[in-house]
């Protein structure tokens, strides 16, 4: 276990305070991870691009590049902006809206939360993290599930504010996904730069 919280806290000092946790280990270090503290040095586009790829995969909890690009290429079949697009097919995700209704404290919790079980969409139970929302899409508890203590403790903890298009009802353990977001709707947003992930594919 505290293997996985340093390598989460090594990722919100590389990629920045990506969770939006206000005692983020990067809110208290200017320079990057490693041994001495190097500060980054000027990358070329690639790097650039592939930097903003691989923190925004972390963001969603260390999305695959299998599936990664398979976002990428709807983002681009999709009309309007590819970059927007892309952010809304990442949040439309379950374990995302699992996450931002703070039914579990974490992207990492609210994966492992959904792989066993513990939630239902419009009533039926759904064991698949990346299962795709759509606009009106009810998500709920299940009942054995709704007293566990992580559960509990998410929905109480002010750490973080639910956004917009998520509707909660945290007595009933339910989540609306009200709208599919753009991407000034997002919290941490400005940390995300998906037009560099569009760039990076599109190479």
């Amino acid at each position: 276990m505290k293997s996985i919280v340093s390598a989460k806290k090594k990722k919100e000092r590389q990629y920045g305070v990506i969770w939006g946790a206000p005692n983020a280990s990067v809110a208290k270090r200017e320079y990057a991870p490693g041994q001495h503290g190097q500060r980054r040095k000027k990358t070329t586009d690639y790097g650039q691009q592939l930097y903003a790829k691989q923190k925004l995969k972390t963001y969603y909890g260390n999305v695959s590049e299998k599936q990664f690009h398979k976002y990428y290429v709807e983002a681009i079949r999709r009309t309007g902006d590819a970059a927007e697009n892309l952010v809304g097919i990442l949040e439309s995700r379950l374990d995302n809206i699992v996450y931002k209704a703070k039914f579990v404290p974490t992207i990492f919790a609210a994966r492992q939360f959904v792989n066993h079980g513990h939630v239902t969409v419009n009533g039926k139970k759904v064991n698949i993290p990346s299962y795709m929302l759509k606009a009106g899409d009810v998500i709920e508890i299940r009942e054995k599930s709704k007293q566990l203590p992580m559960v509990i403790a998410a929905l109480e903890s002010a750490s973080r504010d639910v956004p917009s298009y998520v509707e909660v009802d945290s007595k009933k353990c339910t989540a609306k996904f009200a709208f599919v977001p753009k991407f000034d709707d997002i919290p941490y947003a400005s940390l995300m730069e998906p037009n560099m992930v569009i760039e990076f594919y599109s190479r």
